[in-house]
């Protein structure tokens, strides 16, 4: 009777060990809503077992014309667990149905959801039934500007290949979309910060790579709204795919030989201007 337990103890434990050595990697995705509206975020969240953890799982959303809407890579938490808050893009999502697929280097097969997005309500102003005045011809037409403002700055270390852009913002509800455009226009990178409730933001942009080959001034626009109609600009110059460093080694020497030039000149100065006995 003994034997026979301690057999079908090793029996048991054999399989609770094959089972698990056995075991496929799995990856699983959900949204946080099945329907949305235009102006709305949702959650993408999910789940990866039996795979390394360093590697980011990948999501792609595609648009109703079939068009890639979002491919952030993400990383994996403890547990196996993933998620990603994705922020209506600029002016907005477009009526439809979304496909979201999530994707792992270790996982074979690929998990799939997908989310709608119905017409956004806009509330109905109380005067919009009131007819307005036909102007006269003294009149001028003037079109209401956003109070809102934006505000950015570059800082960056001299001959470093990152870049980090600050700002603020007075639609703390609303992500800031990043471009930076390269000296003859060309779209060199896009970024997206969601703000914090007192209107700050912060991201870095790295350099370098074949999209930073050209020499000149590169164009960072902060944008945000849902027509853009808050947007501010800064400049950063690049050489050689790093930032360009406000004293060249030229230049430095050339400083150096200039201030000691001026302290000898001033010393034979003095010197000549002591009485001699």
């Amino acid at each position: 009777m003994y034997m026979l337990k301690i057999s079908l103890f090793m029996i048991i434990t054999i399989s609770m060990m094959s089972a698990s050595a056995f075991a496929e990697p799995a990856i699983e995705v959900h949204t946080s809503s099945e329907e949305i509206k235009a102006l709305d975020s949702v959650w993408v969240t999910g789940k990866v077992t039996d795979v390394s953890q360093f590697k980011p799982v990948k999501l792609r959303v595609m648009g109703p014309d079939g068009a890639l809407i979002f491919a952030p890579q993400i990383q994996i938490e403890g547990s196996g667990e993933f998620r990603k808050l994705l922020a209506a893009p600029i002016p907005s999502f477009a009526e439809g149905t979304y496909m979201v697929t999530a994707s792992h280097e270790d996982v074979k097969s690929v998990a799939k959801t997908q989310f709608t997005v119905t017409h956004q309500d806009i509330p109905r102003s109380p005067m919009a039934d009131v007819i307005p005045e036909k102007p006269t011809t003294d009149d001028k037409m003037e079109i209401p500007k956003s109070s809102g403002i934006i505000e950015i700055s570059a800082d960056a270390i001299n001959g470093s290949d990152t870049i980090t852009i600050t700002g603020s913002t007075s639609l703390s509800g609303s992500d800031i979309t990043l471009t930076v455009k390269s000296p003859i226009g060309n779209l060199v990178t896009i970024a997206q910060v969601s703000p914090s409730i007192y209107g700050s933001f912060e991201v870095e942009i790295k350099t370098g790579g074949s999209m930073w080959k050209e020499d000149g001034m590169y164009t960072v626009t902060a944008s945000q709204g849902n027509s853009s109609e808050l947007k501010e600009s800064i400049q950063v110059e690049i050489k050689d795919g790093v930032v360009v460093p406000e004293f060249g080694i030229i230049a430095v020497l050339v400083l150096a030989v200039s201030i000691v030039s001026i302290i000898i000149a001033s010393s034979k100065t003095r010197l000549s201007a002591l009485p001699r006995y």
